[in-house]
């Protein structure tokens, strides 16, 4: 590994020692050289933030929504490399994190509204996740690298009007950087701890003939983080991901541009480890005698079991166009194909799952694929007259997508549990044909969407009247056509009109004063479960927010305040029930609407402040609290159960400190130290004793940048650490899923940190 690891580094340091090269004559000779990354001022206030939450660019502190934002900076402090990096809490309302052990398909929530076990082509996530603009429609892929972000916008509540369907948690915006039309180089290269390293190549090239050419390539790689004793078997928690982003942005006049995007993503990554935490007092069933309770975050397996990092493939091509048609006046188009692949291969559980028998087998290996591809058209029309702004436009969507498992288990006992062996073959172990399953689906959506604000010239122009809506047109259907190795003959179909009406008041006092009240809503799609014995069909669920905000700066912009509450009322709440299925090593799942209304009612804060004029800090609060209806379960008669808001802690919190301190010159020395605290909260929708630990992360990074080197080329080291105290917490927890041995769960991530050195022309 040691051996991999060093040709993988010295291959990447040689290529980018080459394109520094290359590069550094051509800096020597541009007749503007480019700027270094902007050093933070030096002035006492804060920096204005700015969002595109409603379809054009606004300033946070006058935009009236709940929205937190992560710039590139703040990402780059908490070495965030891929939206899993967010599990930590970095955002209180937003919760990230794997579906159960696999870390190549996220499961996004925001105020106790999550995604559900979504890894599927029939099914839709609650939350709206977006780069530049263009809708990600799975949850496989959302593990990507993340390439050059410029900041990324969390927008909490239902996003119905403007953002359409499926969000009705809120929205994730990723907007990425852009073309600057000037020379810029940025190559990073880094190592880390379990044997792992990182680069980066940002290369922006000057215009020529009105065109602006931007080059973005990013490796990440680490070895597992839980030791798999398994011969030539890889680690659990293990890290590849790759990337390369091509944007060439055309600008032949000052009322015109167009930017055509092409990216490419690769992520093999293998599952975290399942642990048995604790033993039944009165024991179900046996377990072999090298079934071991690890109480803590284990570092190596009990029993060695296959393992490979399951594969996913990311390709996407997009096209912006914006034209400035008269004063005031702007119309654009979003033009979108994306394409995934995923290759999942699951052995997390291991040998903890099953009762021992002499000579029999064990270890479920869930490997499953899905491809998909969609492609998206969103025409706006931005307007802006005296006292009044618009936004209005057309959406488009199609998706198709299929997706197969099979569940084989991989070795055999010995006959007293005291040994295993691998079995020779996948089919070995078998207990269906491949597939087990499979099923294809597809979706079509159409809308119409608008919104105005009105200022009317009353109260010294301090009030704003918002109205808006979205009329939504779904069609789906599917096949699921192998259930349990067999031919099977189920579909479903889903056609649905839906309008979604959204209206805000707003009063600015003071400049630095906003007031708000808002209402709105927003709906998932419905759809049919392919994990389910009868592919049954469910309906949509919806939600209608009320919610008043406060967003205020003081101290002559040294401070800023905001504060938000809501009430949500959750209707048609799409809910799984889990049973294994007798006979097979297939898990069964039906989603079904639950009646009556669910209320999720919380409280989020945000505050930064700058006392000294190189010291910011910061801090977020949310609480969220959730009551869901009582729903009948299939699998025990329709008998009613309570069911539980899922990966959402009533109390969540984050802060950071940074501080800047000048040394000599342009050499600056830079150090952020960010804590993210947060509840227990329910692993399992249907299960009491899913509840996970309480947390506390701590990441640090102490960076010193602007070091001049020859020819203008400045330097940047950098020293990190992502859980800097090494706090282990178990994020998921079972009892009822696999309730032989006894509590069965999830910790999280052990320390990592690592060095970096940027060079930058």
């Amino acid at each position: 590994m040691e051996r991999k690891f060093s040709q993988g580094l010295r291959a990447w340091i040689l290529a980018g020692a080459a394109i520094g090269a290359l590069t550094l004559s051509a800096a020597a000779h541009a007749q503007d050289a480019a700027p270094e990354a902007p050093a933070e001022a030096d002035s006492a206030g804060l920096t204005d933030i700015v969002v595109t939450a409603e379809k054009r660019e606004t300033n946070l502190q006058k935009t009236p929504i709940a929205i937190s934002v992560l710039s590139g900076e703040a990402l780059a402090d908490r070495h965030v490399q891929s939206l899993l990096d967010l599990q930590d809490g970095a955002v209180p309302s937003l919760r990230i994190s794997p579906t159960f052990s696999r870390n190549s398909a996220l499961s996004v929530g925001i105020r106790g509204i999550t995604g559900g076990d979504s890894n599927q082509p029939s099914r839709d996530s609650g939350i709206g996740m977006y780069i530049d603009g263009v809708y990600l429609g799975r949850a496989q892929g959302l593990g990507m690298a993340l390439l050059d972000v410029e900041r990324i916008e969390v927008l909490k509540g239902p996003q119905g009007t403007l953002f359409g369907r499926n969000s009705v948690g809120g929205a994730v915006s990723i907007v990425t950087r852009k073309p600057s039309g000037e020379f810029q180089l940025r190559q990073t290269i880094g190592v880390r701890n379990f044997d792992g390293y990182n680069a980066e190549t940002h290369l922006d090239l000057p215009s020529f003939a009105n065109i602006s050419l931007k080059f973005d390539g990013m490796i990440t790689k680490r070895d597992g983080t839980v030791k798999n004793t398994l011969q030539g078997a890889d680690g659990f928690n293990l890290v590849d991901r790759r990337g390369a982003h091509v944007a060439a942005l055309w600008e032949p006049s000052g009322n015109f541009n167009a930017q055509l995007d092409a990216d490419y993503g690769y992520d093999a990554t293998s599952t975290y480890y399942v642990q048995l935490l604790n033993r039944n007092p009165t024991p179900l069933a046996p377990l072999a005698p090298l079934v071991q309770v690890q109480p803590d975050r284990a570092g190596t397996v009990d029993i060695g079991v296959p393992e490979q990092p399951s594969v996913g493939e990311t390709y996407g091509v997009g096209l912006h166009l914006k034209w400035h048609a008269a004063e005031g006046i702007d119309l654009r188009s979003i033009t979108s194909y994306r394409d995934l692949k995923q290759n999942q291969y699951d052995n997390g559980i291991g040998a903890h799952a099953g009762v021992f028998q002499p000579n029999a087998q064990f270890s479920r290996y869930s490997l499953a694929s899905m491809r998909q591809h969609q492609f998206s058209q969103e025409f706006q029309l931005v307007g802006d007259a005296a006292r009044l702004q618009y936004v209005a436009g057309l959406y488009y969507y199609h998706e198709a997508g299929d997706d197969d498992a099979w569940s084989p288990n991989t070795m055999q006992w010995n006959a007293t549990g005291t040994a295993a062996t691998v079995l020779p073959s996948f089919s070995a172990g078998a207990a269906t044909p491949f597939p087990d399953r499979a099923s294809t689906a597809k979706a079509d959506s159409y809308a119409a969407f608008g919104q105005a604000t009105w200022n009317p010239a009353v109260l010294s122009n301090m009030l704003r009247l918002t109205l808006g809506g979205r009329y939504t047109h779904d069609k789906k259907s599917g096949r699921l056509y192998k259930v349990n190795g067999a031919d099977a003959p189920y579909s479903f179909t889903f056609s649905k009109d839906h309008f979604d009406p959204q209206a805000t008041i707003t009063l600015d006092p003071s400049d630095d004063i906003e007031l708000y009240g808002k209402w709105g809503t927003a709906y998932r799609a419905g759809g049919a479960n392919s994990r389910s014995l009868t592919y049954r069909a469910y309906g949509p669920e919806k939600v209608s927010t009320f919610e008043a905000g406060l967003k205020t700066s003081f101290w002559d912009k040294r401070g800023r305040f905001n504060v938000a509450a809501y009430t949500t009322s959750y209707t048609d709440i799409q809910i799984d029930f889990i049973a294994p299925t007798a006979g097979t090593n297939r898990t069964t799942i039906e989603t079904l609407n639950a009646p009556g209304n669910g209320t999720i009612k919380g409280v989020e804060v945000d505050a930064s402040l700058t006392p000294l004029p190189r010291l910011t800090l910061s801090a977020s609060y949310a609480y969220t609290d959730g009551h869901l209806p009582q729903a009948a379960n299939p699998f025990q008669g329709n008998a009613l159960q309570t069911v539980y808001v899922t990966y959402t802690p009533k109390n969540a919190g984050s802060g950071a400190i940074d501080y800047t301190l000048p040394l000599a010159g342009d050499t600056m020395l830079r150090a952020h130290l960010d804590a993210n605290i947060a509840d227990g909260y329910y692993s399992m929708a249907g299960e009491a004793t899913s509840v996970t630990d309480s947390s506390f992360i701590v990441n640090g990074r102490l960076v010193v940048g602007g070091i001049d080197l020859t020819r203008g080329a400045k330097l940047e080291v950098s020293l990190w650490s992502r859980n800097l105290l090494n706090e282990q917490h178990v994020f998921v927890r079972s009892h009822a899923a696999y309730s032989i041995g006894g509590d069965y769960g999830i910790y999280n991530e052990p320390r990592t940190f690592g060095v970096d050195g940027t060079l930058r022309f």
